[in-house]
C-alpha cells in the first residue's frame, strides 16, 4: 500500500527537536510536590502530581491525568481504560505531559512516572531490571486504587527506556492488554554486544545522558566499567540478558498482549535487526513500524503535542486493543516501512514478505558479482582507520532523517591498506533492498582475535558512497595463520538504490562506534584461494 511521503519540513523539524532532547536532556525539573491538583485545559478532568510508594519503600514521582466527567469511554461504573507510561532514559514524568493531556481528553486515565533512580524518584538506576519490572505492577495497583481506572482495560506506552519496560510489563503482568514500544529494545545483550563486539560509543552516550539526572546502582556501575574495560563479559551478558524482553517472549505470547513496536532504521542503541527478529517470534496481535532516524528522533515532536505519525499509530493501537474501539483502518497491513532515501511508504503482511528474493554477488578480486574471480585474497593492516564509518551515535541517523544524508565517503579515497573495497557494476534499473544483507568470507589473521566491520554503500557516478547498512563481527580463540569462515549479517534496512548507481562492499577492522578486538598492526587476510568463495547475499524486491 503506497501513501505520500511525509514532507521534508516536518521531517527536518522532528530531527532538530530530537537533537535538542539528546544534547540538552530533560529541560523541566521534577517539582517536589505530591498529589497537587493543577488547572486543567478544557476537556481534561484533572492533572495532579503524585508520590507513589513501591513495595520496597522507594517513592516514584508520577503525573496523573483523568478524563473530564462525561468523557465518552467509561464503563457503567464510571471507570476508564488505564495507560501507564514510564519515562525514557534520563527523563522524568513531565516528559509525557502533552500526550497525557491528549489521551485523557480521549477517555484514558494516564499515569506517567519517573523510573527509579532518575530525577526526584527514589532508589538507584536499575536499567529495566527486576526492581523496575516490579514497579510496573505496583504502579498499576496504585492507579486502580487511586483513580477511576478499569482493571480490565490496562495498557502501556513508552519511549526508549519506557519502550523496553512496556515489553517487560507485557511479559510479567497479564493485566496489560496492549503495549506500544517506541524506540524500545528487544535484546539488551544485542544492543551492547551484537556481533560479539562491544558497542562502546553507544554505551558512553547512554552513560553521559544518565550522569546528570540519575544515580547508578553499584551493579550498573560495575557492568559499565567491565564493558569499557573488556573484562568479565559473561557477567555483562548475563546482566543484559535478564533485562531483555526476548528472554521472556514465551510469557508475552502466553499472556496474549497486543504489541506495537516502532523504531528507526538508524537507531544507535537498538538496531532494527533485533526488533525484526523479536517481531517474527511474536504470536500475539502485533504491528511493526520502521522509519528513517536515530534513537527517539521520530517520536519527539509528539512529546510537544504536535501531530506525529508514530504517536498516532500508538494511539490507534491502544484504542483498538485497550479501549476496544474498531481498527482505524482495516486495510492497513501490520508491517509498515518508510523506505530510505525516498521516503516511500510500504505495508506488508509480515516481515518475511518484505523481500521477494535474494541475489548473490561473488566478492571477486576486483569487483562484486564476478564469479570468475571469486577466489581471491587481500591482506589489510589491523586496527587502522580506513575512512569507512558507521557514523556517530545519536547523530548520524538524525541527519539521515532530516536531509537524507547518511554517513558518506568518497570510495576511491578509502585506504586500501586498511580495508577491502569492492564495487559492483552499475544497476541500470536500480535495486530495491529489503531486509538483512549478509557477507560470507574466509579470514586468516596473525592474531587469535579480531574484528571486522562490513559496510554496504550506495555509490554514485562520482564515487560518493552513502551508507546503506553496516555491522561488526568479532572472533577469538582462532589459531594464527589458520583460515576460518566468517559470516557478517548487516543490520536490517529498506533502501532503494537509484538507477545507475553501484553497490560497494567495504571490509575494515576499525570503527569508532565499536570496541574492536584486532591488535594494532596485525595482518588480516580476507578471501580464499580454495573452493569457499566470498559472497554477498542481498534481499531484494
Amino acid at each position: 500500500m503506497e501513501r505520500p511521503a511525509p514532507s521534508r519540513g516536518r521531517r527536518t523539524a522532528s530531527a532538530v527537536l530530537a537533537a535538542t532532547l539528546a544534547l540538552g536532556g530533560a529541560v523541566v525539573a521534577q517539582p517536589a510536590v505530591a498529589d497537587t491538583p493543577r488547572a486543567a485545559a478544557v476537556g481534561v478532568g484533572s492533572f495532579r502530581l503524585a508520590d507513589v510508594p513501591m513495595k520496597d519503600g522507594v517513592v516514584l514521582k508520577a503525573d496523573v491525568f483523568t478524563p473530564a466527567p462525561g468523557t465518552p469511554g467509561a464503563d457503567p461504573q464510571g471507570r476508564y481504560p488505564l495507560l501507564v507510561q514510564p519515562a525514557s532514559w534520563g527523563q522524568n514524568d513531565l516528559e509525557y505531559v502533552a500526550q497525557g493531556r491528549a489521551l485523557a481528553a480521549d477517555g484514558y486515565v494516564v499515569v506517567t512516572y519517573t523510573v527509579r533512580g532518575f530525577w526526584g524518584s527514589g532508589g538507584k538506576v536499575d536499567v529495566a531490571g527486576p526492581k523496575d519490572v516490579a514497579d510496573i505492577s505496583t504502579m498499576i495497583d496504585w492507579a486502580l486504587a487511586h483513580t477511576p481506572a478499569d482493571p480490565d482495560r490496562v495498557g502501556m506506552v513508552g519511549l526508549s527506556l519506557g519502550g523496553g519496560l512496556t515489553l517487560l510489563g507485557a511479559a510479567f503482568d497479564p493485566r496489560i492488554k496492549a503495549v506500544a514500544s517506541l524506540s524500545g529494545w528487544a535484546d539488551l545483550t544485542d544492543s551492547l554486544y551484537s556481533g560479539q563486539t562491544r558497542h562502546l560509543q553507544a554505551a558512553a552516550v547512554l552513560a553521559g545522558i544518565q550522569a546528570p539526572t540519575g544515580r547508578k546502582s553499584p551493579e550498573f556501575a560495575r557492568v559499565l566499567d567491565d564493558l569499557f574495560a573488556d573484562r568479565d563479559l559473561p557477567e555483562v551478558i548475563g546482566w543484559a540478558d535478564t533485562r531483555s524482553p526476548a528472554r521472556y517472549l514465551d510469557r508475552i505470547n502466553a499472556n496474549g498482549t497486543a504489541v506495537l513496536m516502532a523504531n528507526a532504521w538508524g537507531d544507535s542503541f537498538f538496531n532494527p535487526s533485533q526488533v525484526t527478529d523479536f517481531y517474527q517470534r511474536l504470536t500475539v496481535p502485533k504491528r511493526l513500524e520502521l522509519r528513517p532516524g536515530d534513537h527517539a528522533s521520530q517520536e519527539f515532536t509528539g512529546l510537544l503535542g504536535l501531530d506525529n505519525a508514530t504517536w498516532n499509530s500508538a494511539r490507534s493501537w491502544l484504542d483498538q486493543y485497550v479501549k476496544g474501539a474498531p481498527a482505524a483502518d482495516t486495510r492497513t497491513q501490520p508491517v509498515h516501512l518508510e523506505v530510505r532515501p525516498s521516503g516511500a511508504q510500504e505495508s506488508h503482511a509480515d516481515w518475511q514478505s518484505v523481500s521477494s528474493r535474494t541475489e548473490h554477488l561473488a566478492v571477486g578480486a576486483d569487483t562484486l558479482g564476478d564469479p570468475a574471480s571469486a577466489n581471491w585474497r587481500t591482506t589489510v593492516l589491523g586496527d587502522i582507520p580506513s575512512g569507512a564509518s558507521g557514523g556517530v551515535a545519536l547523530l548520524s541517523g538524525l541527519v539521515d532523517q532530516a536531509v537524507h544524508q547518511p554517513p558518506t565517503v568518497v570510495v576511491p579515497l578509502l585506504a586500501r591498506s586498511a580495508a577491502v573495497v569492492r564495487q559492483s557494476q552499475p544497476y541500470p534499473q536500480g535495486l530495491s533492498l529489503r531486509g538483512v544483507a549478509r557477507v560470507h568470507t574466509t579470514v586468516t589473521a596473525t592474531a587469535p582475535q579480531g574484528t571486522v566491520v562490513a559496510y554496504l554503500y550506495d555509490v554514485d557516478a562520482l564515487g560518493v558512497g552513502r551508507l546503506i547498512s553496516h555491522a561488526p563481527q568479532s572472533w577469538s580463540g582462532r589459531t594464527p595463520g589458520q583460515p576460518f569462515p566468517l559470516d557478517v549479517p548487516l543490520f536490517a534496512t529498506a533502501y532503494d538504490l537509484p538507477a545507475g548507481h553501484r553497490l560497494a562492499l567495504v571490509l575494515g577492522t576499525r570503527d569508532a562506534l565499536y570496541g574492536g578486538e584486532t591488535p594494532l598492526g596485525t595482518r588480516v587476510t580476507f578471501g580464499s584461494t580454495t573452493a569457499d568463495p566470498a559472497d554477498l547475499t542481498l534481499p531484494v524486491r
